[in-house]
């Protein structure tokens, strides 16, 4: 497994992470023992980053994290937690130092630490990204030794952008894949000038780009790939990543002819992301031991030509681009 440094953090970080929204919920029925399972695979396999969030399963995904890890003992990987979703409304109002402090309590609690390695601010309103006191808040949970970095999840490329411009910073999720693009235009180029680490989520636009979803696949009713279609539950990017299901189907099938033989299309959809040197780690989930070593085993594949990075781009100008570059 390969390593990136995480920005300007003095963290170094394998390229290929654990995604653990999956093990804690909203993708269908995944048993704790699946999901201590798959986490322990990826840690197995050299991952040494983990990130989930306190609105996995209500705080399930951080308490199976921290259950693994105390049960593993010895070097810890770097895990990165998320903080805001819990607000009802989720209003740029709720971004309040007191709220986010019981935020960053809870997690403490349920991933049994002192200090967070990193806080990520869970898609909030674009509005909170023009608050600077939302940010000082954040300054002070560092200065008072609850978390060492924070930085933000974001929907939007223009959020990203607006997001880097405070000094605390240190890193942007975004989602990044073969049907998500426009982050390449211009915002891996400022987050690299800017030495900000960028994690890649929705790598495989939620199973899509792993060639095994077909029309006729049926979901179970809390998975999202069911109810968030249209964006009913939250932002429909996080949902085959703001594709239309058809739309993407197609779209797989033309993929699917560069994909070189013996190579699966999920390790493919992850070559391609860490083909740009902004991006620091890329994190797929996994229900299952099989898919986090499978996950892992991306990092060994070969480089992408330049003539398949080509090609994939064309794919998604002509067929993906119309549907989707313009809205994040």
């Amino acid at each position: 497994m390969r390593n990136r440094p995480f920005g300007r953090t003095g963290f170094t970080v394998s390229e290929i992470g654990f995604g653990a929204w999956q093990i804690g919920g909203s993708w269908g029925d995944v048993p704790e023992q699946e999901g201590v399972a798959a986490l322990n695979a990826a840690l197995d396999a050299g991952m040494t980053f983990v990130d989930t969030a306190d609105v996995y399963g209500d705080g399930r995904s951080e308490t199976i994290v921290a259950q693994v890890l105390a049960q593993r003992g010895g070097e810890r990987p770097m895990v990165a937690t998320k903080a805001g979703r819990r607000l009802s409304p989720h209003v740029a109002d709720g971004y309040t130092k007191e709220n986010l402090s019981g935020f960053v309590d809870r997690s403490l609690r349920n991933l049994r630490v002192e200090t967070l390695d990193l806080v990520q601010l869970h898609c909030p309103p674009t509005e909170v990204y023009y608050r600077p006191e939302v940010f000082a808040a954040l300054d002070d949970l560092v200065a008072a030794g609850k978390i060492r970095h924070y930085g933000v999840s974001v929907e939007k490329v223009e959020e990203g952008l607006k997001a880097i411009e405070y000094p605390g910073v240190v890193s942007v999720q975004i989602i990044y894949n073969l049907f998500r693009q426009r982050p390449a235009d211009l915002f891996l180029k400022e987050a690299r000038r800017r030495n900000v680490a960028v994690i890649a989520r929705v790598p495989l636009a939620s199973g899509l780009l792993s060639g095994k979803i077909t029309a006729a696949t049926a979901f179970a009713k809390d998975d999202h790939r069911a109810f968030n279609r249209h964006g009913e539950a939250f932002d429909v990017g996080e949902t085959f990543a703001g594709v239309p299901f058809e739309v993407g189907l197609a779209a797989v099938e033309e993929v699917r002819r560069l994909v070189p033989v013996g190579t699966s299309m999920a390790a493919f959809a992850l070559k391609w992301i860490l083909a740009e040197e902004a991006v620091t780690v890329v994190i797929p989930g996994a229900r299952n031991a099989e898919q986090a070593r499978a996950n892992a085993a991306a990092a060994d594949e070969a480089a992408l030509t330049t003539d398949a990075l080509g090609a994939a781009r064309e794919i998604y100008d002509r067929l993906i681009a119309p549907h989707v570059h313009h809205r994040w």
